[in-house]
């Protein structure tokens, strides 16, 4: 597996598979995402910000994820354990379909934590929703904590976070 910053050009080919991973999800009964959210515009505005990552094996497209500092207003909801600057939120983390059930999510999460370690990054938080078992098993399993909920359009999701 190889993870790189992400392009614009690479955004059409990212809100492709993203876009199996929502009907996927929708088939399995987690409503999440939809044609609202995420949509190219995301992806191409990540990729602009130099924020986007892909990762790629034997040339394809396997996962994405973004990573900046960008706290939702709900965010405020969470008993945060590390409340300093120096974390990083993970937004849009999506696994191609065609790779999932291979155990890329966790090394995808592992590979974050790596990338960041050396900008003194002390914590990292993202957004679970509440409806998705495989993300929050993920989750658990890599050591996040569940320190608050937010309510969104789709529902609720847990906020989460991983002290490093």
């Amino acid at each position: 597996m190889n993870i790189r910053k992400a392009n614009t050009e690479d955004a059409a080919r990212i809100f492709s598979f993203v876009k199996e991973a929502v009907n996927k999800m929708d088939g399995q009964g987690i409503n999440q995402w939809d044609e609202f959210y995420p949509t190219q515009d995301d992806f191409e505005n990540d990729a602009s910000k130099n924020q986007l990552y892909i990762a790629e094996i034997n040339g394809k497209p396997a996962a994405c994820f973004t990573l900046n500092k960008d706290c939702d207003e709900e965010y405020k909801n969470g008993s945060w354990v590390h409340r300093g600057d120096n974390y990083i939120v993970i937004h849009r983390l999506c696994v191609n379909p065609e790779f999932q059930n291979q155990g890329l999510g966790r090394k995808v999460c592992i590979e974050i934590e790596n990338l960041v370690k050396p900008q003194a990054i002390k914590s990292i938080k993202l957004d679970c929703f509440t409806q998705n078992p495989y993300s929050q098993k993920l989750y658990h399993k890599l050591g996040y904590k569940d320190v608050g909920f937010a309510d969104w359009r789709k529902g609720r999701f847990i906020l989460m976070e991983k002290v490093l």
